[in-house]
């Protein structure tokens, strides 16, 4: 059986280990921007037509 203060210290430690992911992430996410907010290239908003090979 785990103590009282035995839990809390590991929810402590889980909570510190997540802590320290974000922020991680957040300095990676900070440092390469998402690029989807780039331009998009050229011709990519040309409609595309499909063919209509009847009923099925």
């Amino acid at each position: 059986m785990i103590s009282n203060s035995e839990m809390i210290r590991i929810r402590r430690q889980m909570q510190r280990r997540i802590r320290d992911v974000v922020a991680e992430r957040r300095r990676i996410r900070q440092q390469n921007p998402i690029p989807s907010l780039a331009p998009a290239p050229p011709g990519a908003d040309q409609e595309v037509c499909v063919a209509d090979n009847g009923p099925g």
